[in-house]
């Protein structure tokens, strides 16, 4: 299997964990932590256009966002620099978080429109949705490996 076929499959399986996890922290703190339905908004502000146009576009922004990540992973992994372990998918999904809190800081300032949140509770949320997607990926890759 290539990594781009390996990376996707592991997107897929992080991204739809992580966003599982958004949603369950959102019921729970009664906030809208939806990465997807954030991206649409800005998209929606941005572009005036239908809101289910918006939606599909927030969410293939997501997951596009989310195969990126995993490329990064899956090219650590195949080149051996780190181990797909636990302990490792820990710490690239607190790093992969620290790195969306940056650039999503960024996209809501730089916005002419951003939504209006608790910023600070959706950063906070922000690292262990990421620690959830990687924990994922890495499984994700794991059981992949074993299939080869």
């Amino acid at each position: 299997m290539q990594k781009l076929e390996k990376a996707a499959l592991e997107a897929i399986a992080g991204t739809s964990m992580m966003t599982l996890f958004s949603y369950m922290v959102s019921v729970a703190a009664k906030e809208n932590f939806s990465e997807p339905e954030h991206l649409a908004t800005l998209i929606h502000r941005l572009l005036p256009q239908t809101k289910k146009l918006s939606k599909v576009q927030g969410w293939t922004a997501h997951y596009l966002v989310g195969l990126v990540f995993a490329a990064v992973y899956t090219e650590l992994w195949e080149r051996r620099k780190l181990k797909p372990s636990a302990l490792n998918a820990l710490m690239l999904g607190a790093v992969s978080g620290a790195v969306a809190v940056g650039v999503w800081k960024l996209t809501f300032k730089m916005h002419p429109s951003p939504p209006w949140i608790k910023y600070n509770k959706y950063y906070a949320q922000l690292v262990p949705a990421h620690i959830v997607f990687a924990l994922f990926a890495t499984l994700t890759y794991r059981q992949l490996k074993a299939e080869e």
